[in-house]
């Protein structure tokens, strides 16, 4: 199939590796399957969700755990069931939605509602979190060491 998306004009995807979210996105309650498109090759840093039911609409992604540590959300029984992973919670990956702004500095993800992803059925959820250190707009910038200049790149050179 050949979709239009944002970031990387028309490209060819299979139904192989659309990502379906039963209950969509919170705001985005009608648009239920999207697909992944990573920015750089082999690398799930930063990735682009575009809808394939409005193609106007991509999320970016971020993997939380490329620059926070320390994050870990947890599955709520609910969550567990309707994502098909009560049994096994390393068929999981976790995402968090980036707003980017320039200047970068003011940049935010929102660590309170990741997205959690059954890499197996591709089945997906947005969920909310308990945990009262996780914000819908954390800014990013906490999170980039000072006097790290390849902060914004995935290699030290």
């Amino acid at each position: 199939m050949e979709i239009n998306t944002q970031y990387f004009g028309k490209i060819s995807c299979s139904d192989k590796e659309f990502i379906h979210f039963s209950d969509g996105l919170f705001g985005f309650t009608d648009l239920k399957n999207y697909v992944p498109l990573a920015f750089q090759e082999n690398s799930d840093a930063l990735i682009c969700l575009q809808s394939i039911d409005d193609f106007s609409v991509s999320f970016i992604l971020m993997n939380p755990f490329q620059f926070y540590e320390k994050y870990d959300p947890e599955l709520s029984k609910e969550d567990q069931k309707l994502l098909e992973a009560a049994d096994r919670e390393d068929k999981v990956s976790y995402y968090v939605i980036s707003v980017i702004h320039d200047p970068m500095e003011n940049s935010t993800v929102n660590l309170k509602a990741p997205i959690a992803v059954n890499t197996e059925t591709r089945e997906a959820r947005q969920i909310i979190l308990d945990n009262p250190l996780y914000r819908f707009r954390h800014p990013l910038k906490d999170f980039i060491k000072k006097g790290d200049s390849y902060a914004d790149s995935s290699k030290k050179k």
